[in-house]
């Protein structure tokens, strides 16, 4: 029997270090609702880039809209700046099936149509349905498909990871 144990802050270090590397300097920082928001704003911070991060909600585009609705999609989309012709460098905590970031680019196209996106990462799990891949993962982990993985965020600021689910 084998445990998974993240250091979800070890990792928010691996994931400075490599969005650092690959943020152009003109980009902006978008996290998608929730865990993907908490990161883009530590990162917005910890990297001193002027302005505000933007925060987008998936809820809207998800295919599973109707079985879900608004649950689990997240507060309201704010991007305080202008996405046509812009760089965007998308941030979410867990990268799985791929449609969430799927949902999230539709909802970031309804802004207008930025020049790049590019996709980074706290933890990478694999089992993609979709053809999306991350430019930078500070992790790849495998895990059942039963099991969730859920980032917290504590009253001091400080990441740590949840598993959820039956493993199988």
């Amino acid at each position: 029997m084998s445990t998974l144990s993240l250091d979800a802050e070890a990792l928010y270090a691996e994931l400075l270090a490599g969005v650092r590397m690959l943020l152009r300097p003109d980009a902006a920082l978008v996290g998608i609702w929730s865990g993907g928001a908490w990161l883009a704003e530590r990162l917005h911070a910890d990297l001193k880039r002027p302005g505000e991060h933007g925060v987008i909600s998936s809820a809207l585009h998800r295919d599973d809209y109707r079985a879900r609705g608004l649950a689990g999609g997240g507060g309201a989309t704010r991007l305080p700046f202008a996405i046509d012709g812009a760089s965007v460098l998308l941030i979410d905590d867990v990268l799985f099936t791929g449609r969430t970031i799927r949902a999230a680019i539709n909802e970031l196209y309804d802004f207008g149509r930025p020049r790049a996106v590019d996709l980074a990462v706290l933890v990478d799990r694999g089992g993609r349905e979709l053809p999306i891949q991350a430019s930078f993962a500070a992790a790849k982990v495998a895990l059942p498909v039963a099991q969730r993985l859920r980032l917290a965020r504590g009253e001091d600021g400080r990441f740590a990871f949840s598993l959820q689910g039956q493993k199988v």
